[in-house]
């Protein structure tokens, strides 16, 4: 494989396609199931973050991006890219929804938004990032997700 990366015609992807605002309901109770109790508050953290994370996958096809900026070798290649935000931010907020009830009281379920958005710090490893806020409902149960228009 070269080294060199072949420009063609098409019009590359833009990160503003990509911002999206999104609330999902997370059932906190079957991740938390069997963690010992003094490591339930930390570990919730932990599961909003990784649901975060794969909840703000964007695909798209492969034209638009070359191997280079992919960071794979001509052998492992899928019809789509897998576009996640590995940089997920948490509100302070939701932070003190989980810890509400102290280390072993995280609630069953929560009502988060998680926003995508554009990175504009100088260095950024991504180039974009997810932002997690809780959504005061008064029970979560049952809401399906849906798209925010902000």
């Amino acid at each position: 494989m070269s080294s060199t990366v072949k420009t063609t015609g098409k019009k590359t992807r833009s990160a503003i396609a990509d911002v999206v605002t999104r609330e999902y309901t997370i059932n906190m109770h079957k991740r938390m199931h069997g963690v010992t109790f003094k490591k339930r508050a930390p570990r919730a953290i932990k599961e909003i973050r990784a649901f975060a994370e794969r909840a703000m996958v964007s695909f798209f096809p492969l034209q638009y991006l070359t191997e280079e900026a992919m960071g794979w070798d001509s052998a492992n290649h899928s019809r789509f890219a897998n576009q996640g935000t590995k940089d997920v931010r948490l509100d302070p907020q939701l932070n003190k929804k989980v810890w509400e009830a102290g280390v072993k009281g995280v609630p069953f379920r929560l009502r988060v938004r998680i926003s995508r958005k554009r990175n504009d710090e100088e260095g950024a490893k991504e180039r974009l990032y997810s932002y997690v806020q809780a959504v005061n409902v008064k029970d979560a149960k049952g809401l399906h997700t849906s798209v925010v228009d902000e």
